[in-house]
């Protein structure tokens, strides 16, 4: 029997969910007779690099919120996801809690008036860095595939930017966003 190809979809990641609805990644994993789910790591506000302030439309060194999480498939590691905030929005927010955010972010982004209407996404692939090998249990030489994703409000406003260094093994992204 063939196996049959996985393909991620971002769609399901980018609009906001309904109360009990499970969150897009374990939703995912279930369809593949799999558990997936998230291990929240820092959550923390600081100064935005560069990159990061660029593509949030701040200075660099404005304040931000990250979210630093660890997603799990069947409880092993496959992916390191960072997502970043303008201060402005997520202070005093549940974003800036170090706890789950129920429903998640982007939901929580819609209730605040966020709602995501437009998403960026840019791929590459690099060289893993010594801590990804180790988080990701790659091999001395293994690389990583990054998936950057830009969310942007009805008036243009970006509202979150998340950097996601997937184990490539396996991977196949494809792009659907309907919003």
């Amino acid at each position: 029997m063939r196996e049959q190809k996985w393909a991620s979809v971002s769609t399901p990641y980018i609009q906001p969910h309904r109360a009990g609805q499970a969150d897009a990644w374990a939703k995912e994993a279930a369809q593949h007779g799999r558990k997936g789910t998230h291990r929240l790591g820092e959550v923390a506000e600081q100064p935005a690099p560069p990159d990061i302030a660029e593509r949030l439309q701040l200075a660099p060194g404005d304040q931000m919120i990250v979210r630093r999480r660890i997603v799990l498939l069947d409880d092993q590691p496959v992916e390191l996801a960072d997502s970043y905030y303008p201060a402005a929005i997520a202070r005093g927010t549940r974003l800036a809690e170090p706890r789950k955010v129920a429903g998640g972010a982007v939901t929580l982004l819609a209730e605040l008036g966020y709602e995501p209407r437009h998403a960026e996404e840019d791929v590459h692939a690099r060289p893993a860095s010594a801590d990804e090998r180790q988080a990701l249990g790659l091999d001395e030489h293994g690389w990583v595939l990054v998936l950057t994703r830009t969310l942007r409000a009805m008036n243009g406003r970006p509202v979150e930017v998340s950097v996601m260094k997937m184990n490539p093994q396996g991977r196949y992204l494809r792009y659907e966003t309907t919003l």
